[in-house]
């Protein structure tokens, strides 16, 4: 397996999880990866719901730390555990975001968008009343909107995440059709030295396409970004590295000779 480093994974500690950390390092380990970065959930104003409550995706760090410190230690001559966190990004979140960021020493930090104006786009009242077009506009304006406004992270989660629930997926969807504003979000992550990540997890929905699609992993490559992470946003140990010989195929015909790890925020290159 080319990528022997998954960086997008979620626990137990994460609200959308049941699965034990240690399962999870245990099947990383069956799986050759050198590299695991659990990368819990934080998504602070999440709207709440009948079927999620508000404080689903709230991140109790000091119990998350001491249960990965544990399993890092009992298996560090097998892998290297990694501490990471999802946060995710709205403008408004700014300093409670920064907070959280700074009192704890993180191996990793994704920021992510799952929260667009108080909706999700998860759920199919996002798209309500309107066409995909200008939802998906949206979205990557809020994208950009994040960007502007908070830059202590380093890479940006599934950058069209929103195609993953969309009315018809990723019939209608294409780079070229938003690449004024998904040029505006590459060029200002590379100015300020942010990566992106591939992520897998659509391959396992049924999707031909990574999150972010392909063009517009090429087009970060072109624009000179360098940082660029593989992720399987798996939630149970079944998904660990999923597709990652598809990532690595996918890295290789964008430009890319490398994916990137990383610890104490620092990126490592490793070849391909």
């Amino acid at each position: 397996m080319p990528v022997r480093a998954d960086y997008h994974l979620h626990s137990s500690f994460s609200g959308d999880s049941e699965a034990s950390m240690e399962e999870m390092v245990l099947t990383g380990i069956d799986r050759g990866l050198t590299h695991m970065c659990f990368t819990e959930h934080m998504d602070y104003d999440y709207p709440a719901s009948k079927d999620c409550p508000s404080d689903t995706f709230i991140l109790n760090p000091d119990s998350y730390l001491f249960d990965l410190i544990k399993y890092k230690e009992r298996y560090e001559d097998k892998i290297a555990v990694r501490f990471g966190v999802e946060l995710g990004l709205q403008p408004h979140l700014f300093g409670k975001n920064a907070q959280l960021v700074r009192e704890y020493d993180w191996d990793f930090v994704i920021g992510s968008s799952h929260v667009v104006n108080g909706k999700d786009p998860y759920y199919p009242d996002f798209f309500e009343g309107r066409s995909e077009t200008a939802a998906f506009r949206e979205y990557f304006e809020s994208v950009l909107a994040n960007i502007k406004k908070f830059k202590n992270f380093d890479v940006y989660g599934h950058l069209d995440y929103i195609v993953r629930y969309a009315p018809n997926k990723s019939e209608h969807y294409r780079y070229a059709d938003y690449s004024d504003i998904i040029d505006e979000i590459l060029t200002l992550l590379i100015e300020n030295e942010k990566g992106i990540e591939l992520n897998t997890a659509a391959f396992s929905k049924g999707f031909s396409e990574p999150n972010p699609c392909t063009d517009i992993i090429r087009r970060y490559h072109e624009l000179g970004g360098e940082i660029i992470t593989v992720g399987s946003d798996a939630h149970k140990p079944e998904d660990i590295a999923a597709h990652f010989d598809k990532a690595a195929d996918i890295l290789l015909a964008c430009g890319f000779r490398y994916y990137t790890a990383f610890q104490f925020r620092i990126p490592e290159y490793i070849k391909l």
